[in-house]
């Protein structure tokens, strides 16, 4: 599903009613370049999942933070990452069935664990238009 978006809002509008149907052990794997979009979808999953969006920021230097709500939402973000280091951080324990699990930048991903994962493409379209293409895991 591809959807368009003019602002950070609507980004993260989109990811809101995403998340509002998790049930637990969702993983959400984040593509697109820099200031595409990626972490304000993040923080509409956030608030979709009963975290307060003011509290997720790119955890670009932390790698992975972890956010108590509905669900515990646990936010990677793989940028800074040089080949094979994501196999030291853990995320293939993550999600659980009580939590998410959003992956920033997951092309960065040495392996692909998760069949089943929501894949989503962010790219700019000109000026504040952002492209989001959603795929379902199946």
């Amino acid at each position: 599903m591809i959807h368009e978006s003019r602002s950070e809002a609507e980004t993260a509008a989109v990811a809101q009613a995403l998340a509002s149907g998790f049930h637990g052990g969702e993983v959400v794997l984040l593509t697109g370049e820099l200031g595409a979009g990626k972490t304000a979808f993040v923080r509409g999953l956030a608030r979709g999942l009963g975290v307060d969006p003011e509290e997720v920021a790119s955890p670009t230097f932390v790698l992975l933070t972890s956010y108590p709500g509905r669900l515990t939402l646990h936010h990677a973000d793989l940028y800074r990452l040089a080949a094979g280091q994501d196999l030291e951080l853990g995320l293939e324990e993550l999600p659980g069935a009580a939590g998410v699990l959003a992956v920033e930048w997951a092309e960065r991903l040495s392996w692909r664990p998760w069949r089943g994962a929501v894949r989503v493409h962010l790219e700019h379209g000109g000026g504040d238009l952002r492209r989001l293409r959603v795929e379902m895991g199946t």
